[in-house]
């Protein structure tokens, strides 16, 4: 059954995973034929993003089928999913090819060597296969010197980490320590604003205690100020109580 019948999407996304699968046979036919370590490497890698392609366009393929399955009958829905599950058994095949392959890769060239040697292949590698005893000895002895060196490099820039660890480790101690002062400085700095908050308070109430005082006082004074005064002008007025210690001035007897 034409897939185009069912879902224009549906035949598009096969059309694509199989020109994929296509590509991938072609790949892989023309890793065999690599002897290059670095070729095979980018070859397998552009057969990886060629796969992940693969795999989304399944997805999408999934995804397609389901949001059709309600207009499909059952026969044809169980022959879409045949595909699917054809697709992803092709799929999964390839997967297994590349890990093939990439395993294989680690196992091409063994050692690095230099520039210039007159045993040195095409790559500038040595295969194990075409070395003698003696130059694997030698180049195993250079190989664990350098290793050596690499280690001891490396001793040392664990050391000045560590060094560095500890000195930023005391800066925050004493940081910490500072921003303890700072806070025990402002808590106390709150407790005294606050204790002169209410120190203030209690002296204003004070002083209003003590002006509503001196207001009545001078009120009294001026009180009895005013009663001599008018005493003194209306002696015989009788309305005006005499003030205790203060006779009238008639009643007085000269001396």
């Amino acid at each position: 059954m034409d897939l185009s019948d069912i879902s224009e999407e549906l035949s598009r996304a096969e059309g694509q995973i199989n020109d994929i699968f296509r590509a991938l046979s072609n790949g892989f036919q023309k890793l065999d034929k690599i002897r290059d370590s670095n070729r095979r490497s980018r070859q397998l890698e552009e057969l990886t993003d060629k796969m992940r392609e693969c795999k989304r366009l399944i997805k999408e393929f999934e995804r397609v089928m389901k949001e059709e399955e309600n207009r499909n009958t059952h026969d044809t829905n169980k022959m879409l999913n045949e595909r699917k599950q054809s697709m992803i058994k092709e799929l999964n095949s390839y997967v297994a090819l590349k890990k093939q392959h990439a395993s294989e890769n680690k196992r091409i060239d063994l050692f690095d060597v230099p520039d210039g040697g007159d045993v040195f292949g095409e790559e500038n590698v040595l295969l194990a296969s075409s070395m003698t005893n003696q130059q694997l000895m030698d180049h195993g002895n250079h190989m664990m010197d350098e290793t050596d060196q690499t280690i001891e490099r490396t001793k040392k820039v664990v050391e000045q980490t560590v060094n560095v660890g500890a000195e930023t480790a005391a800066a925050l101690k004493a940081q910490t320590e500072q921003m303890n002062r700072v806070v025990n400085d402002l808590d106390s700095i709150h407790f005294s604003i606050k204790k002169a908050g209410k120190l203030v308070k209690e002296i204003g109430r004070q002083v209003a205690t003590d002006r509503c005082i001196m207001g009545m006082l001078f009120l009294i004074v001026m009180g009895v100020i005013a009663v001599i005064i008018v005493k003194l002008v209306h002696p015989n007025n009788k309305d005006i109580l005499d003030i205790p210690g203060l006779a009238p001035p008639a009643a007085r007897k000269l001396l």
